[in-house]
């Protein structure tokens, strides 16, 4: 053996491996080789923050067979992903299999945003020395990220109840959907009005224009608060004369969208797709370590010059010259790094329709994303001839206001970028009208509207604000989300939004009371500033935990004190006695909910477990033919059907047809999905 590659993955081993001849033989570090340990801190504060990094129990093994690797081969490359994560395990594995040591071997570290050949060799010829900027921003995040984490969980354990936590980011994302929870609560509706009216033309053709103006001044949505108002304006209009103020036709044209990054591409899958950021970023990491996308954690949406003439030679070919259009965009995110791409097929003319048969269907739908995206961004912008009539409404022979009303209608003139990208959009198109023509009124239709709450947050908005607010950076928004779901600090609704539990709730409540420089959406966002300056190499990372955590580790001694206070003394007295040992029965809070226990803790651990009053269940009105008992309706996650009362002794079990409630042949079915729910 001459040369060892070691990557992350197996399947991003086994696409490497592909490009390369017999003297290369490529393994993969199953991701990372060293980590803090679980049961402790692991950070040493007295001498700077320094990290007891261990090798865990699952990695040994592997790390074993790579020592061994590594000792056949005279090269060994290093070819981890390039951002600071992927900087981080190739450091790590430098220390685990002892290659800083080995004088007698090649060291290289190769960095490549795509897994073709021609990236793959051409990494190969321009190797480069492990990035030791990148290395402590990383062991930075994850050093901050450890003493929040380890220090805080420990006082929500003595404030409320054990295997709660608290994270730098995640609190922050949980503050977001709980304040917004607040905002929807103290909402208040205001009702406004908005009036309608349908004309026509001498030639019979419709138009609908709502109420604009009044007497000439412009009115806001607010104008018509009540329905008295609504009424009186229709009333003043019943016999007023319509004519056309103005006519103004315009051309309108849109611009694609820059190619995806980590942030777009989970916001628009969420929205497409209705894909989680977790199964986002785990299908185009697949995707990537197979070969079909450019590198899915990016902030940039650069794109390579190759890419850009390989997507004209893709646009000219096969939709024509018209709707091609070189175009570049600049990355506005002053942390991005410009030599990374955006997320992009790796060969523009392998086609969603093409790739389809290669991959599962959550892959093909996200391919088809991004190569439409991307081929999208290098094409014309779509052209809509826009039209806009102005219509004044006289009321005739009776003393009243003079009322404008207004039209609008776009019409697809080009399509463009929304060839391969399409778009909801409405066409509606007005007829034509001149200058001083009048309109015939059909109807006028007054509607009320209530203001709405601000909506909550979903993967996507919630995604987007994280970003708007620079907490957390791309690659972490998917396990910030997961993280405070699994967590149980929020939910998700069957609309996919986001709503917090109560002990979300709690949890924020007391950490904006007693650490709001933690849940501050200004402090995270500086934080993360911070760590890419350390990036850059224009800060040392140890100065700055120190900084944070010589006032955040006295608040914490502090806090832990009054946490454990509050608890004992926070109780609330139910009246009853506990059986076991005669002493008083208190209301505690759980992870689940409230639930009542004895105030002998732990000596005692006697639960009281809440009895609860069943309804009761609809008869059918027939006997079951089993046994003779009355049969009833009942409902499973698989819907409702009809059921034996006499269950468990009884399992009969039919189902509901419709319109009646006869069973299909009056026979028990063995393993029905009723009965696996009765049981």
């Amino acid at each position: 053996m001459s040369t060892l590659v070691i990557v992350e993955s197996p399947t991003k081993a086994k696409t490497i491996s592909r490009f390369l001849g017999s003297d290369f033989v490529v393994r993969s570090s199953y991701g990372h080789v060293c980590d803090l340990p679980k049961a402790e801190l692991g950070i040493d504060v007295e001498h700077d923050f320094e990290p007891k990094y261990i090798i865990p129990t699952k990695a040994r093994k592997n790390v074993t067979a790579l020592k061994k690797d590594a000792a056949k081969a005279d090269t060994v490359v290093l070819a981890t992903d390039g951002d600071r994560e992927g900087e981080s395990i190739s450091w790590h594995l430098v220390n685990a299999l002892g290659l800083d040591k080995a004088k007698d071997k090649k060291l290289e570290r190769i960095e490549f945003h795509e897994i073709t050949e021609e990236a793959i060799v051409k990494a190969l010829a321009h190797p480069r020395a492990i990035d030791t900027m990148l290395v402590d921003a990383q062991q930075a995040r994850r050093v901050l990220d450890r003493l929040v984490g380890y220090t805080l969980s420990p006082i929500l354990w003595k404030r409320f109840w054990r295997g709660l936590s608290a994270g730098r980011v995640q609190s922050v994302a949980v503050r977001l959907i709980v304040e917004r929870e607040r905002e929807i609560e103290a909402f208040t509706p205001q009702e406004y009005w908005s009036i309608n009216a349908t004309l026509a033309t001498n030639a019979r053709e419709t138009i609908l224009a709502s109420l604009a103006a009044r007497d000439g001044v412009a009115l806001d949505k607010f104008a018509v608060p009540t329905q008295t108002d609504a009424d009186t304006i229709v009333t003043e209009l019943q016999d007023a004369s319509w004519k056309v103020q103005s006519v103004e036709r315009h051309q309108q044209t849109r611009m694609p969208h820059a190619a995806y990054t980590t942030s777009t591409l989970q916001q628009d899958a969420s929205k497409r797709l209705h894909f989680s950021s977790k199964q986002t970023m785990t299908v185009a990491q697949q995707l990537y370590e197979a070969g079909f996308i450019t590198y899915m954690r990016t902030d940039s949406v650069t794109l390579s010059e190759q890419s850009m003439a390989q997507a004209e030679r893709f646009i000219t070919d096969t939709y024509g010259k018209d709707y091609y259009e070189r175009r570049k965009f600049k990355t506005k995110s002053k942390s991005a790094q410009e030599a990374h791409e955006a997320i992009r097929p790796t060969d523009a003319f392998r086609t969603p329709e093409q790739t389809a048969s290669e991959l599962t269907p959550q892959q093909t739908k996200l391919y088809d994303l991004i190569w439409r995206r991307f081929t999208a961004s290098q094409m014309t912008k779509a052209v809509f001839d826009a039209t806009a009539i102005d219509i004044d409404a006289l009321p005739v022979g009776r003393q009243g206001a003079s009322y404008g009303f207004h039209a609008t209608g776009t019409t697809l003139r080009f399509d463009g970028f929304l060839k391969v990208m399409p778009t909801k959009f409405e066409e509606h198109q007005l007829p034509d009208c001149t200058e001083g023509q009048t309109l015939t009124l059909e109807a006028l239709v007054p509607e009320q509207h209530f203001t709405k709450p601000p909506p909550r947050y979903n993967e996507a908005s919630l995604v987007k604000t994280l970003e708007k607010e620079g907490i957390g950076r791309p690659s972490t928004y998917a396990s910030i989300i997961s993280t405070i779901v699994a967590r149980r600090y929020v939910e998700k609704s069957r609309a996919r939004q986001f709503s917090p539990t109560e002990a979300g709730i709690l949890v924020n409540d007391f950490l904006v009371e007693n650490f709001p420089d933690i849940v501050d959406v200004t402090f995270t966002s500086t934080m993360e500033d911070r760590l890419d300056e350390i990036a850059r190499g224009e800060r040392e990372w140890v100065p700055i935990i120190r900084e944070f955590y010589e006032p955040f580790a006295k608040r914490l001694e502090q806090k832990t004190k009054e946490a454990k206070e509050a608890k004992e003394t926070e109780t609330e007295d139910t009246g009853l006695v506990c059986e076991k040992c005669g002493n008083a029965m208190v209301v505690k809070r759980g992870r689940f909910g409230k639930f009542i226990a004895c105030s002998n803790f732990p000596a005692c651990k006697n639960i009281l477990k809440e009895k609860k009053e069943e309804e009761e269940p609809e008869k059918v009105g027939r006997s079951c033919t089993k046994c003779g008992s009355d049969l009833i309706y009942r409902t499973s996650r698989f819907g409702k059907f009809i059921a034996c009362s006499n269950f468990p002794a009884c399992r009969h079990t039919e189902k509901i047809k419709k319109d009646t409630d006869t069973p299909d042949d009056g026979k028990e079915k063995e393993g029905a999905p009723a009965e696996k729910e009765a049981a």
